[in-house]
């Protein structure tokens, strides 16, 4: 690649925390990620027209992961680009594009069971129809490993990132090490204050690969991240930021696992806690927050624990 190319952020509120998605300015325009149904009119298309690009022109919508704030406005997007750009996700994410259904499911297998929310399937159902513009089937399905062409010769690499979700990557812009990660670092977590992973053995290899092996020198993450202090990161980490950010997900992580292992041997056991069954992890890892808000990043971490000390037995 002869000369930079220039990524944009593309910031769109929801709820409690921004979405990040990004425009990569390359002969064949990118967008990571689109944020929920109403972002790509409402928010990417004037942000885009300030810039002096339309959105008409965005050829690739690469998809970092299949939760509903990264991939909810997908459809419309796509359709907003006369249906020519090439929608990208990993194979194991793209049952979240294809069907809203595929996101009530993950809810029912994992959170219900905790949530004490007799309306929580409704409420669910009515928030998936209302934030995933469409169902749709992707252009490209990719395993990691992956070289994608964006015009003259710039170039994205795809890598594997799970842990986050099964099927979540990174995409690099190859030559200048700009780095997309979606929600595959979490540090101390978003507005909930807590970090969500599926997978712990998974989103701690892959923390160790982006620290060691990708080496970012801009990283983009998906929400406002915090650190130990609280504060939230920007948009984009430079190359120290990116390590310190690497590297407090990856001590944050190690926390958990040890408290959660320890309470897990003992035998998990149900309280009137908001915290319950999983109490003692909290109150020993000094989180306070209101682990019922959704997304409910504590319940789906502690669950991903539980599954693997269950797996050891």
């Amino acid at each position: 690649m002869t000369q930079e190319v220039k990524i944009h952020p593309l910031v769109s509120p929801w709820g409690r925390f921004g979405l990040y998605s990004f425009f990569i300015d390359a002969p064949e325009p990118a967008i990571v990620d689109t944020g929920i149904a109403s972002s790509p009119a409402k928010g990417m298309a004037p942000a885009l027209e300030k810039l002096g690009r339309r959105i008409e022109d965005v050829r690739w919508i690469l998809l970092t992961h299949g939760h509903i704030d990264h991939l909810g406005g997908a459809h419309a997007l796509w359709e907003l680009t006369g249906r020519r750009a090439q929608v990208v996700i990993h194979e194991a994410d793209a049952p979240l594009l294809r069907s809203r259904r595929a996101h009530m499911d993950q809810y029912v297998d994992v959170r219900q069971q905790y949530l004490d929310n007799p309306n929580a399937v409704e409420e669910q159902t009515r928030m998936a129809e209302a934030v995933i513009s469409g169902e749709m089937e992707p252009a490209v399905l990719v395993k990691g490993g992956e070289i994608l062409s964006l015009g003259g010769d710039v170039t994205v690499s795809v890598h594997h990132i799970p842990g986050h979700t099964a099927g979540s990557v990174a995409y690099v812009v190859d030559g200048q090490q700009s780095v997309f990660v979606g929600d595959a670092v979490q540090i101390h977590g978003a507005a909930n204050g807590f970090p969500g992973y599926e997978d712990p053995l998974a989103y701690r290899s892959s923390l160790r690969y982006l620290l060691d092996e990708v080496r970012p020198q801009h990283l983009y993450l998906g929400h406002p991240y915090r650190g130990a202090d609280g504060v939230p990161h920007g948009v984009e980490l430079d190359s120290e930021t990116a390590r310190t950010a690497l590297q407090g997900s990856l001590d944050l992580e190690a926390r958990i696992d040890g408290a959660a292992r320890r309470y897990l041997r003992e035998g998990l056991r149900e309280t009137d806690s908001v915290y319950s069954p999983f109490a003692p992890v909290a109150e020993e890892l000094g989180y306070g927050g209101d682990p019922t808000l959704e997304p409910s990043p504590f319940f789906t971490t502690l669950h991903g624990y539980r599954r693997l000390e269950a797996a050891s037995r």
